[in-house]
């Protein structure tokens, strides 16, 4: 961790030298081909020979899927309390998304012509949900929810097993979410098995949800046979800070995002140099109390504290890296808000830690990372509907606009468009 004086000037150059952006090396990229390919040819037999290799796990196909009596038995053992929580989680996100609505439109032109969009909701998505260093319902409710208020008619979850179980919080969540069915497969192997369909696995139209550098590898390589959500590399957050503002507060809300995993990373900016030296020492101290410290302390190296002339600057860096997670936590956030350009999601104030973002404000937690908030959005009821165009010209509109159609198409040098316009207007005035 290292505390470092920025100057305006040298902003564009420190995010070029830290390359804020993905990186999946050729080696994860070769590897995840020769999943994708075996799996394309062996189907089933590939996926249970990559989950007995990498999870450790005897599964065969016939048991992929878990069936209604386990999927009730896990719920049961699950504690009320946790149960409670689950369910407002779902209020929550389903009063936000509920909000966001998207209906077919039609209009007729000044010649007649009908012109429209029609909305559809994707026929069958899947929500995998990460089961490596923790457990992840919150990310089943994330995917799932926004789908289920798009109409998306089957939502299937994925998560890699332990022992062939699936925590019980994964599989309550999935009930409540709308979720129809649900598989105890994980890694590239089971993205490869539903972007192309086994036999034993359903074929789906999108995949969403967080996952390792191989899932992620994965739903990379196979865009375009799937669709998917985005390309997420390592949790990060990003927090804009002054002289006001608790200490303490911010090094735990560093350490939120670096207890992820050992690639995530926390970068705190401030207009105080004293401010900044006192964080150093706060966080160091608070990561060593941390149940994840062995995670921790790897992904501290990744981080840093700077220090900066005033809160524009910091702004200026924020939008250079497009971060995860942007807190704002000054006297007078709001001041900041109408300059922040990139950025997955804002957290504005000291009451409005990144953890309520992850959890229950409403907004979804799957969010570009890597700089993509220069072009990715959050997961929303948008990811799970496609558009479809809907034209229907008048005689009077082909007769108007018709030959100018088909000069456009001979200048292209596409000749059998412009005759097969012509030829409606022959006789015609």
């Amino acid at each position: 961790m290292k505390i470092l004086k920025i100057k305006k000037r040298d902003i564009e150059k420190y995010v070029k030298d830290k390359a804020f952006r993905i990186g999946f090396g050729s080696e994860f990229d070769l590897t995840v081909k020769k999943i994708i390919k075996k799996v394309m040819k062996e189907g089933d037999t590939a996926i249970s020979h990559f989950t007995k290799k990498f999870d450790g796990i005897d599964l065969k196909p016939d048991k992929f899927e878990l069936n209604e009596k386990e999927w009730e038995l896990g719920i049961k053992s699950l504690d009320k309390k946790i149960k409670e929580v689950i369910d407002l989680t779902i209020e929550r996100l389903e009063n936000f998304y509920k909000k966001t609505i998207y209906n077919s439109w039609f209009h007729y032109d000044e010649f007649g012509n009908l012109l429209g969009v029609k909305i559809s909701p994707l026929k069958k998505i899947l929500v995998y949900a990460p089961g490596g260093k923790a457990i992840y319902p919150s990310s089943v409710l994330m995917g799932a929810i926004p789908a289920k208020i798009a109409g998306v008619e089957e939502i299937i979850l994925t998560s890699p097993s332990k022992d062939g179980k699936i925590s019980p919080a994964v599989l309550y969540s999935a009930r409540k979410a709308g979720v129809k069915k649900v598989y105890r497969l994980g890694g590239a192997q089971a993205i490869a098995g539903f972007a192309f369909g086994t036999k034993n696995l359903p074929k789906v139209d999108k995949i969403v949800g967080p996952g390792n550098i191989y899932v992620a590898t994965a739903k990379k390589l196979l865009f375009g046979i799937v669709d998917i959500d985005m390309v997420a590399g390592p949790s990060e957050v990003f927090i804009i800070f002054d002289e006001t503002t608790n200490l303490k507060h911010i090094a735990l809300d560093m350490l939120s995002q670096l207890e992820h995993d050992e690639q995530a990373l926390a970068i705190a900016v401030t207009n105080s140099k004293k401010s900044g030296e006192r964080l150093q020492d706060i966080l160091i101290e608070e990561a060593k109390k941390s149940e994840r410290y062995n995670i921790i302390e790897k992904s501290l190296k990744n981080s840093a504290i700077l220090v900066v002339d005033n809160l524009l600057e910091a702004v200026s860096i924020a939008n250079e890296i497009a971060p995860e997670h942007l807190e704002i936590c000054t006297n007078d956030p709001y001041s900041l808000l109408p300059y922040i350009i990139n950025a997955g999601a804002i957290f504005l104030g000291n009451n409005t830690p990144e953890a309520v973002g992850d959890y229950m404000a409403g907004p979804n937690h799957i969010l570009p990372t890597g700089g993509t908030a220069r072009f990715f959005s959050p997961l929303g009821v948008e990811d799970f509907i496609k558009r479809t165009s809907i034209i229907s010209f008048t005689e009077k509109g082909l007769n108007t606009l018709g030959k100018k159609v088909a000069s456009f198409a001979r200048y292209e040098g596409l000749f059998a468009h412009a005759k097969s316009v012509e030829e409606r207007l022959k006789g015609k005035k």
